[in-house]
């Protein structure tokens, strides 16, 4: 018998998930423990093994993975407790990352910040301006070197860089992602002169190894965020390593990555950590769907902070980022694009003075310390979880399977002093707006992130995940307009679910411009081989990755995807390829042919015009291991009646102006699939609480998962 364990690190909650080969599913939450968060990461370990019925060890000993998604270099960006840093770049370009783009400013803020223009600011940078040194040298475009790299010139910039107490170095010089030998040689000299032996030896971080793309500021910004946060990372990392080897574990830590695959932490880039988790539970979603049979999905999580949107079409997690922010910081990775609002459990109610006593969820959150009013550690806010537990939904002796107390009359009270006594309404009035709100702002947020991307919702089937996501499903899914909403049955914690599931997978970009068909003579790509020599050189890099994490090439599967666009145009159109090599003038034509149809789903047909030329920017090569995926066990159906699940009823609110009205609950562990419940009821199940609200229906099917549909 083996496991394979998930980690999902939140803003509110550990996640634990644990699938044995027989397909058996052990879960876990747990309060976040910032301060340390291997206490906490521990602590789950030591439940799952509990829940196993093995001794901690013994369980350890027979964990085939532990992937993880961890928050620790995002927590260092927050906290800005990184190490002091030295920028070294081209000789006049020293202002780069200072002057940032048009938008810097705005990057990672939320809606309500960026509007308040007369108090916006530039976040302070990673690196202070009198940290950075230009280095006389200079790569063209093309690759040539048109002024060599002075040692001289290195070493006295670097002498001095030293001495004003840089622990580290970033190095970003101009076109280096197309030769990258100067940077190299910068490297070279500073290990020379600072070796691994002697304790002034410092990290070098290179902008082409890190981020070998165009765009001056982004790449330098992806070389300066993964150097700010992989000192920390690494310390803590194997800290938790040296604790999972002593506790019995006897295998590699692998991390989870937003590229949606994993790597094991010694080969692992730190930026590529950032967000995972949300990326883990859309594969997660990926994986339910295709056993379920909804190839188009829109998964959300609503967690304690936040409340995360992906978009899967034909099982495929094929939307990119086209600029993913990290903090306030923009970048270049190769991330899955997940978007996240501040709605979740924890997201605090306010009164807007401004906007004429209206009521406002989020997006600050009472996170997990202190939390919650109801949590009873401090929390002075109302949030959202107070107005469900006020509403009657949640059962405050049988929170989290019972290992945590819920105090209803501290949720009263709060939202009685904060919300409901300036609005001059009751608390039952004003704890049923809160959750219409952020219901409202959730199904809006879906609604445009499917519709934008050229999507019908209608034919969408939402997962509705997190620990919140089941209690608020039939709130925000009419404003999406979606026939079907999926709970799975582990959706209390699906990022770990998605986690444990996961396979060795990475992606190899880098930047190239290639004419595929030329608008000035109306033809196509006759050098073949600058395309093919691309593919070729990310494919080495891929195999010796790989090879290194003890993989045959037999083992690996390899898939290639391209940043296209039209002539001269700004925003890039992200393809799958279907071939990674062309062969012959036919597969150039095959390939633009394919954009257009792509480009065509997404802004009309209307909008494509392949006669003003087709680009090649970039290529993404992702390189996959074929390993056996877990058998998920199914469960024979008993029909449609419930009641042997039943527990009674609990006061509850579904109207207003109804009030608290006693509400059938059921057992979630006693339904079978099959089962059909009509709202309004209520299904209580150790992670989470299911909120069938009127004119809905509840299904569970073979795989324990809860369908709802509206009733029309």
């Amino acid at each position: 018998m083996g496991f394979n364990v998930g980690i999902d690190i939140g803003g509110t909650f550990t996640d634990f998930c644990s699938v044995g080969d027989d397909g058996q599913i052990i879960v876990y939450k747990t309060p976040t423990t910032h301060y340390d968060l291997s206490v906490g990461f521990m602590r789950g370990m030591r439940e799952l093994a509990k829940r196993s019925e093995l001794a901690s060890r013994e369980y350890l000993s027979q964990v085939h993975a532990l992937r993880y998604s961890t928050t620790v270099g995002t927590n260092a960006l927050i906290e800005r407790n990184g190490p002091k840093l030295a920028l070294i770049t081209t000789a006049g370009f020293e202002d780069t990352i200072f002057i940032g783009r048009s938008r810097s400013w705005a990057d990672g803020l939320p809606l309500h910040e960026v509007k308040d223009m007369a108090r916006i600011t530039k976040p302070a940078p990673l690196i202070d301006p009198d940290m950075v040194a230009g280095i006389s040298e200079r790569i063209d475009c093309n690759g040539k070197i048109i002024c060599p790299l002075s040692r001289e010139d290195v070493l006295a910039k670097l002498q001095a860089l030293v001495d004003k107490g840089a622990m580290g170095f970033v190095v970003s010089l101009m076109w280096s992602f197309v030769n990258p030998e100067h940077e190299r040689m910068i490297k070279q000299i500073i290990e020379e002169e600072y070796p691994e032996d002697y304790l002034g030896a410092m990290p070098v971080t290179l902008s082409s190894e890190i981020s070998p793309k165009a765009g001056e500021y982004t790449r330098t910004m992806t070389t300066v965020v993964n150097a700010y946060i992989h000192g920390l990372m690494a310390d803590n990392l194997n800290r938790l390593g040296n604790e999972l080897r002593d506790g019995g574990y006897e295998r590699p830590l692998i991390l989870v990555h937003n590229t949606g695959g994993t790597k094991k932490v010694s080969r692992t880039k730190a930026v590529l950590t950032h967000n995972a988790g949300p990326v883990a539970g859309m594969y997660g979603s990926a994986a339910v769907g295709a056993l379920s049979g909804y190839p188009n999905v829109v998964f959300t999580d609503m967690g304690g902070t936040s409340f995360d949107i992906g978009v899967i079409v034909n099982g495929e997690l094929r939307a990119h980022d086209f600029i993913p922010v990290i903090d306030r910081w923009r970048t270049n990775i190769p991330a899955i694009e997940v978007k996240s609002i501040g709605a979740g459990g924890g997201s605090i109610a306010w009164i807007n003075e401004l906007m004429g006593k209206t009521v406002e969820v989020g997006p600050q959150s009472a996170g997990s310390m202190p939390g919650p009013a109801c949590y009873d550690k401090g929390g002075q806010e109302p949030t959202v979880t107070d107005a469900d537990l006020v509403l009657g939904y949640l059962n405050p002796d049988n929170y989290l399977a019972g290992e945590m107390y819920l105090d209803v009359e501290l949720s009263r009270e709060v939202i009685a002093e904060k919300i409901a006594k300036p609005l001059g309404i009751s608390v039952i009035e004003a704890a049923y707006r809160i959750r219409r709100l952020v219901d409202a702002r959730m199904g809006q947020e879906v609604f445009n992130e499917v519709a934008l991307k050229g999507h019908d919702p209608r034919k969408f089937a939402v997962f509705a995940c997190g620990g919140a996501g089941a209690t608020h499903a039939c709130g925000f899914a009419p404003y999406i307009g979606a026939r079907t909403v999926v709970v799975p049955a582990v959706a209390s914690v699906f990022g770990a679910f998605g986690a444990s599931t996961m396979e060795i997978r990475q992606v190899w970009d880098v930047s190239r411009s290639l004419k595929l068909f030329h608008w000035d003579k109306q033809s196509y790509l006759k050098d073949l081989e600058s395309f093919n020599r691309v593919v070729q050189d990310l494919k080495s890099l891929a195999i010796r990755d790989l090879k290194l994490e003890g993989f045959g090439e037999e083992q690996m599967d390899f898939h290639l995807e391209l940043d296209m666009r039209y002539g001269s145009q700004y925003n890039l159109t992200k393809i799958p390829v279907p071939r990674l090599l062309l062969h012959s003038e036919d597969d150039a034509r095959e390939l633009c042919e394919a954009f257009t149809q792509r480009y065509s789903e997404i802004y009309s047909p209307e909008a494509a015009f392949p006669v003003g030329g087709i680009n090649v920017e970039g290529f993404y090569l992702t390189a996959s291991v074929n390993q056996e995926k877990a058998a998920f066990k199914q469960s024979v159906g008993t029909g449609a009646s419930p009641a042997a699940a039943a527990l009674g009823t609990r006061p509850a609110c579904f109207d207003p102006a109804q009030g608290l009205v006693d509400t059938p609950v059921y057992d979630w562990r006693l339904l079978q699939p099959e089962n059909t419940i009509h709202g309004p009821a209520l299904i209580d199940a150790p992670e989470t609480t299911y909120v069938i609200d009127r004119g809905w229906t509840y299904t569970m099917d073979a795989w324990r998962n809860g369908v709802l549909q509206q009733n029309r």
